[in-house]
C-alpha cells in the first residue's frame, strides 16, 4: 500500500514555493493511478516525492508501512531499488548497452533481484514485444521501442511500486496508444501499485482512479 499523509512541498527562498499543500492518496496493491495537470502544476515533484527522491517538507510517505523519509541514504537507496520502479518521460537507456543489458542494469545495485535475472528480463523483454530484439541497442530501436525497454527495464526487480512521468510525452500518437495500451496489459498482469502523472487526457482515462493536481491539490475526478 501506498499512503500520503497531508503531504506539503515548499522551497524556501526569495519568499518561498509552494508546490504542493496537504495532499492526502492511498493506492493498494493492483490499483492504477493516473493524476492530471498541466506543465508547472507539481506533477513530477509529486511523483519524486512518492519515490523517495525528494522528501516532503511536511506530511508522511508510506509504502508498504515504511517511511523512506526515515531511513538513512544506504538504506533509502536499497529500498528504492527494490520496491519502486521509474518510466520517465525520456526512456534513458544507457546507448552503448543492448536491450537485454539495458533491462538488468538495476540489478548491478540491487540486492534483492528476484531469481535468475536474466531469464526474468528476456521474458519481461519477450511481454513487450521485444523478444526477438534482445541484442539491439537503443539506436536500432524505435522511439516506442526504447520506451518498451524502459517498461521492462521498471519492473526486472518485481517492484510493489511504478511511478510513470509523462511516459507518452515523446512519442507519436500510434507509439503513444501502443505503449499506453502496454503499461496497462503489463500492470493487469503484474498487479503492482501504478501511479502515471501526465497532462493527457487520453493516457488517463485508461486507468482506473483520476486525479488532477489544482492549486497544488489533488481532486478526484468522477
Amino acid at each position: 500500500m501506498l499512503v500520503l499523509t497531508s503531504v506539503s512541498k515548499r522551497y524556501e527562498g526569495r519568499g518561498g514555493l509552494s508546490i504542493l499543500e496537504n495532499v492526502d492518496l492511498q493506492v493498494d496493491r493492483g490499483q492504477s493511478v493516473a493524476i492530471m495537470g498541466p506543465s508547472g502544476s507539481g506533477k513530477s515533484t509529486l511523483l519524486y516525492l512518492i519515490g523517495a527522491l525528494d522528501p516532503p517538507s511536511a506530511g508522511t510517505v508510506t509504502i508498504d508501512d515504511v517511511n523512506p523519509y526515515q531511513l538513512n541514504e544506504k538504506a533509502q537507496a536499497e529500498f528504492r531499488s527494490a520496491k519502486i520502479g521509474f518510466i520517465f518521460q525520456d526512456h534513458l537507456l544507457l546507448p552503448q548497452l543492448s536491450a537485454l543489458d539495458n533491462v538488468l542494469v538495476p540489478t548491478v545495485v540491487g540486492k534483492s533481484a528476484p531469481g535468475n535475472v536474466r531469464q526474468r528480463a528476456k521474458q519481461l523483454l519477450d511481454e513487450v514485444g521485444l523478444g526477438a530484439r534482445l541484442d539491439h541497442r537503443p539506436a536500432e530501436l524505435s522511439g516506442g521501442e526504447r520506451q518498451r525497454v524502459a517498461i521492462a527495464r521498471a519492473l526486472i526487480m518485481a517492484p510493489a511500486l511504478v511511478l510513470c512521468d509523462e511516459p507518452t510525452g515523446n512519442l507519436d500518437r500510434a507509439s503513444a496508444d501502443a505503449v499506453a495500451g502496454l503499461l496497462g496489459a503489463i500492470h493487469a498482469r503484474h498487479q503492482s501499485m501504478l501511479v502515471v502523472v501526465t497532462h493527457s487526457p487520453a493516457l488517463a482515462a485508461r486507468f482506473e482512479r483520476r486525479y488532477d493536481l489544482v492549486d497544488r491539490r489533488l481532486q478526484a475526478v468522477a
